[in-house]
């Protein structure tokens, strides 16, 4: 029988090891079993399972959702689907405007343009105007960081937020944290771009 380490497995997949652990932990995916030495193992089985995972995610499930899923044989109902396709359908309502005013952001900070007065605060704002909520924010994060990564760092920086939150958030971007490590992270020293986004009247982090 074939078994990875989590680290071997987490590299197959795309994934950091610290979501593989996120996930034991949620009781997504569990070890096959553990070596002699206590380490973690899995099978092809679990690396099955880690890939229905991955395409629940792609489809726009919350891992609650996928985890009730798995537990129910793996076959998600027409009414979960539905309600992800009603949520979807919402969502595409704004996305012309968003497009609109993020390209208009982005064309600002490439030239160089940006306000000084421009912080945090109304950044936020900024993005909740235009009906952006948490995982829009993430995604515009990302986007940023993977087409312009030194000039995603220079506009977080000239919102005034300190370099390492800035590094957080551009590891968080690139997928090398999920959000359990940027929470440890943002335990210690506090955050302020998504912390904002899930401030009170905020739509909160999906699970």
């Amino acid at each position: 029988m074939k078994t990875y380490s989590i680290s071997k497995l987490a590299r197959a997949c795309g994934l950091s090891r610290s979501t593989l652990l996120y996930y034991d932990r949620l009781g997504l995916l569990r070890p096959s079993g553990r070596t002699g030495s206590g380490y973690r193992y899995y099978t092809d089985a679990e690396q099955r399972r880690l890939e229905r995972i991955g395409h629940f995610r792609e489809a726009g499930l919350t891992l609650k959702e996928i985890r009730a899923v798995l537990s129910s044989g793996g076959k998600p109902g027409a009414r979960l689907l539905e309600k992800r396709l009603r949520e979807t359908a919402d969502k595409m309502v704004g996305l012309k405007n968003q497009q609109r005013l993020l390209a208009g952001m982005l064309r600002h900070v490439a030239s160089g343009k940006c306000p000084p007065v421009v912080d945090v605060k109304l950044w936020i704002e900024m993005l909740r105007a235009a009906g952006m909520d948490h995982d829009g924010m993430h995604r515009w994060h990302s986007e940023f960081e993977r087409r312009a990564p030194e000039g995603h760092q220079e506009f977080l920086l000239s919102l005034g937020i300190p370099p390492h939150e800035v590094e957080a958030i551009r590891r968080l971007s690139r997928g090398e944290w999920n959000m359990f490590n940027y929470k440890t992270q943002r335990d210690r020293w506090g955050s302020r771009v998504y912390d904002a986004a899930n401030a009170p009247g905020a739509p909160g982090e999906p699970t």
